[in-house]
């Protein structure tokens, strides 16, 4: 199992960057660096909440449905695995959004992959050792094609 835990500061509002992690629209694949839009598909949502299938052909095709649950008062996105072809049981993500200086944001994130075969477990392992930098860089990104859009 690895838990992986980084903080970023953006320039985005804590609403818009809830916004960018909430939004299930055509546009997903464009802002979020590991999801394509063959492997993406929303199952159902609703106030609150969102079941999605994500992925990417990233080391043969990693993907995982997934459900969202989002509180915009309390600033906090959860993102527990349901099914992956790489993730097993217990495998999420953890967002807290809290107002940084200047009306930015510093997002607090916590992400615990448990791999589910060989596969996962050495993606799991290399997220281990490399993971919150390569993670960080990533929603870094993605915060900035959300930025700009």
């Amino acid at each position: 199992m690895a838990t992986i835990h980084f903080q970023l500061h953006s320039p985005l509002p804590p609403e818009a960057v809830l916004a960018a992690l909430t939004d299930f629209g055509p546009r997903r694949s464009e802002i979020w660096p590991n999801i394509d839009s063959a492997h993406f598909k929303v199952h159902g949502h609703g106030p609150g909440w969102a079941e999605v299938t994500e992925g990417n052909s990233v080391a043969g095709g990693v993907w995982e449905r997934e459900r969202y649950s989002w509180d915009p008062a309390a600033k906090t996105v959860t993102i527990e695995t349901l099914d992956s072809n790489t993730w097993g049981p217990g495998s999420r993500w953890d967002y807290r959004l809290t107002p940084g200086p200047g009306g930015g944001t510093t997002v607090d994130v916590t992400a615990v992959r448990n791999g589910k075969g060989v596969k996962g477990r050495v993606i799991g392992a290399a997220l281990s050792v490399a993971g919150a930098g390569v993670l960080r860089s990533q929603m870094e990104r993605a915060l900035g094609r959300a930025r700009a859009i």
